[in-house]
């Protein structure tokens, strides 16, 4: 890839799939290691899903439309921002042969059947969390107006438990950093599964909302209830949209929209991260939902007619070639491409077969949510989002991050001494500088008025409980308008330091070094 040409964006032209003809400014964050971790033997989740939808994306031509970086490892003091440092040191130091010493830990963190430990489990953990935090701090830069992770969108990782195949948070610690600059983050998850990790970890806070469609009714997590609606100052600041069986494309986007509609209009957030979770698709091996790739991307397509800096995360999918597909897909939403349905052949042509086209269809599955069922939802939502004031205010500065791009030549500089291991030094993102020159800018526009044994194993649908909320696994510290503002300024400073990105080369496509901070009792 021409290191001149990249992060140009794409030409954003009316299409199909995109009719809004704004330019975006899209980074990826893409490591060639991460479809090498496997999480054992007849297990669902399989990261190898990654390449095969990088592998898409560079035989459709998207990877010269984007910038293109490899993400840097989280460090252990990145991923303690938000979860407990016992837990982190417990991710770090298992391994397949020590974990039968560790049985107490295993039960303790809830590592096990679910949340397997497998060869490389925590540089695995360090990919995919570094690279979401790597695309918020891109975005905080203003340098881009979309950032992806297709790694990222594990949901239900919770401060000190692994769950649901999840073991780290990559997208609480990426909307911290987004808190570090925007008043309001939005979070709006897509998966099948309600995303029980990120809601819990901001149930107490009206600067993050959060937004979950997911299939309700003995079902894993078992949480997500319409009636679950925050706590405290977040109250009505978390909305759970809960689905039935077979939705399918029309009956999503009828409840999905007009919700989107009055969540921007009232919330008005400064950036928006946006779990795209494909095991919503038809067809899934673990889902029950009945969405076309086309149905899926439609979210994606009306998050981004927005122009409010998005991030872009996967999330869960188990039927790898649709999964691939669909984040193909959605890349080329983002980037305001049309792509063609005929698939060109790739290194896993095979994996497509017999059809070889992009687009994952419909079936004839019953649809088991009603018009009024729908309606009933969609009214009790409106009417909780109608308690809230419009953009609720928060004593904020807005601030440029502390990140500086680079003004000395990093040739010249002792790499180690650089960046040591245990360096907290300030380090720049390294992009070319004709390419900065060269972007165009977004103007916002205005808010207006088939069971098998794995899915038996996996699903967790039966004896699942509403966990308790709002008891210590909350990001407190973020809900501080009442404090002082030179406290406030002081946390905000120390919220993150921030993450170097290196540029791909064309032929090693494959974190940013994050640092998100502790909260707010830190300083009491």
């Amino acid at each position: 890839m021409d290191p001149s040409s990249a992060g140009a964006g794409g030409s954003s032209l009316p299409s199909p799939s995109c009719p809004d003809a704004e330019k975006r400014r899209v980074c990826y964050f893409y490591d060639p290691e991460v479809g090498n971790y496997y999480y054992g033997q007849g297990h669902p989740m399989k990261p190898h899903r990654v390449r095969m939808t990088h592998a898409l994306l560079a035989h459709y031509g998207l990877l010269t439309q984007m910038q293109v970086l490899r993400p840097h490892p989280a460090r252990d003091r990145d991923l303690t921002r938000f979860h407990s440092d016992d837990y982190v040191a417990f991710l770090r130091s298992v391994t397949p042969e020590t974990q039968l010493d560790q049985i107490r830990s295993l039960r303790r963190f809830n590592v096990g059947e679910d949340c397997p430990v497998f060869d490389g489990l925590y540089s695995y953990c360090q990919t995919y969390a570094g690279a979401s935090v790597g695309g918020a701090v891109k975005l905080n830069h203003g340098g881009h107006d979309i950032a992806i992770n297709w790694s990222g969108g594990l949901h239900h990782a919770k401060k000190s438990e692994a769950s649901g195949f999840c073991y780290v948070n990559d997208i609480v610690l990426a909307i911290l950093e987004l808190l570090k600059i925007n008043e309001r983050v939005l979070y709006v998850d897509i998966d099948i599964h309600h995303g029980d990790g990120v809601e819990e970890a901001f149930y107490t806070t009206n600067r993050v909302m959060t937004v979950s469609f997911h299939k309700f009714g003995e079902y894993f997590p078992g949480t997500g209830d319409i009636r679950d609606i925050g706590y405290s100052e977040g109250k009505y600041y978390c909305l759970n949209v809960p689905l039935d069986d077979g939705v399918d494309d029309d009956s999503y986007q009828s409840i999905f929209k007009p919700i989107m509609s009055k969540v921007m209009e009232m919330f008005r957030p400064g950036a928006v991260v946006l779990q795209c979770g494909a095991d919503s698709l038809s067809g899934d091996r673990l889902g029950c939902f009945n969405l076309s790739s086309n149905g899926h991307a439609e979210c994606v397509k009306y998050m981004r007619s927005f122009n409010v800096p998005l991030l872009l995360l996967g999330g869960g999918g188990y039927t790898i070639r649709n999964v691939a597909r669909c984040w193909c897909y959605e890349t080329g939403v983002a980037l305001g491409q049309e792509l063609k349905g005929k698939m060109p052949y790739n290194e896993y042509y095979e994996y497509f077969g017999p059809e070889y086209s992009l687009h994952v269809p419909q079936s004839n599955m019953e649809n088991k949510n009603t018009g009024k069922q729908l309606e009933d939802i969609k009214c009790k939502i409106l009417e909780n989002l109608s308690k809230l004031q419009h953009a609720p205010s928060v004593q904020f500065q807005e601030r440029t991050p502390e990140t500086a791009l680079p003004e000395t030549d990093e040739d010249q500089e002792d790499p180690d001494e650089r960046h040591g291991p245990d360096s907290d030094m300030v380090l720049g993102d390294l992009e070319p500088l004709e390419q900065s020159a060269r972007r165009s800018v977004i103007q916002r526009t205005e808010f207006t008025d088939t069971q098998t044994k794995d899915q038996v194993l996996y699903h967790h649908g039966n004896g699942a409980t509403t966990e308790q909320r709002g008891q210590g696994t909350t990001a407190e510290g973020i809900d501080s308008s009442q404090q002082d503002p030179k406290l406030r300024e002081s946390i905000s400073d120390r919220l993150f330091s921030n993450s170097r990105c290196e540029l791909l080369s064309e032929n090693s496509l494959s974190i940013g070094q994050v640092y998100v901070s502790e909260f707010i009792e830190e300083e009491n």
